[in-house]
């Protein structure tokens, strides 16, 4: 039936064109941002988990950054216990050196004392970041002798979370320790067995105390190097904790490389994709103007019925 009140044809083909115009807009949005899912209303879940996902992994990014620091404190550490222990092996070359028949110990203590600085100078530097785990004092309240670096950020299948950390006992790395007793490693005192006997420790030693023999610089000697003995295991240590933090901070990364790539895979558009989609869409859409102009010709077949 032809009619000039319902003209069925041109609703039709506008509805079609409506359509056309509204997937031309979506995919021309899509290529314009780059994402399939740009807002919740794309696809609601996929939008949730990514924003959550985006949101785990700047936490990850943070807990690099705390990794970069806490290798860093660490190796300010290793320095100042590897400078330590050349220092306190030239210590104790001084005192085998003062064990020889007739030489002048004054002279030798007068280099020993002068290395015993160092060795204050060298703790006493070796901070980062307003720490110190060489130069410590353990009788202030709060003080701790373990180090935590924080190493990952976890989300569990409940969407709890939780900070996991890389645990450092500094005991064996301390060099002075203000409390006292002194229990650092070159202040803890020990005494010699000889004529002289003394009770001193590495920081402190005198070979020019009267009464000094043989046996009490044997003594020196010997605590001198099981002090060396400590050093080499403590920045040994140290060097283990750094690798830890390394290799630590190599997998976050390479997990936050991971999160990206899902992240990409449930919002990102396929360009290829889209722009063939558009191209069809507007073929469809020049084709679906077409028909609309026909349609709305319609009216003018009926008029020429009237015509005589």
């Amino acid at each position: 039936m032809s009619s000039i009140l319902t003209n069925t044809a041109a609703m039709t083909a506008l509805k079609s064109l409506q359509i056309t115009n509204k997937s031309i807009e979506t995919t021309q949005a899509r290529i314009s941002t780059g994402k399939q899912v740009a807002e919740a209303s794309d696809n609601a879940a996929y939008w949730s988990i990514a924003t959550t996902m985006r949101s785990d992994s700047s936490a990850l990014s943070t807990v690099q950054d705390a990794l970069g620091l806490g290798a860093a404190k660490v190796d300010v550490a290793y320095t100042g216990i590897n400078s330590a222990l050349d220092v306190v092996d030239e210590i104790k070359s001084k005192l085998v050196a003062a064990s020889e028949p007739g030489v002048d110990r004054s002279k030798i203590q007068s280099e020993i004392s002068e290395l015993q600085n160092q060795l204050t100078s060298i703790s006493e530097s070796a901070t980062f970041s307003g720490e110190n785990w060489l130069s410590v004092d353990s009788s202030v309240a709060g003080y701790s002798a373990t180090k935590s670096v924080v190493a990952s950020f976890n989300r569990a299948s409940d969407g709890t979370v939780s900070l996991a950390t890389i645990d450092i006992d500094t005991t064996t790395t301390v060099l002075f320790d203000a409390n006292a007793a002194g229990t650092g490693l070159l202040d803890t005192n020990f005494t010699t067995t000889g004529a002289g006997a003394v009770t001193t420790n590495v920081a402190t030693l005198d070979i020019t105390v009267a009464g000094l023999d043989d046996t009490d610089l044997a003594d020196m000697i010997s605590n001198v190097d099981a002090t060396l003995q400590a050093l080499t295991t403590s920045a040994s240590d140290l060097g283990t904790s750094k690798k830890r933090i390394n290799l630590q901070s190599t997998f976050v990364g390479d997990l936050m490389d991971a999160i990206e790539r899902g992240i990409g895979k449930l919002v990102d558009a396929d360009m290829t994709e889209e722009s063939t989609r558009l191209q069809a869409l507007q073929v469809q859409q020049q084709l679906g103007v077409q028909s609309l102009s026909i349609a709305n010709g319609n009216a003018q077949t009926i008029l020429s019925l009237f015509q005589g």
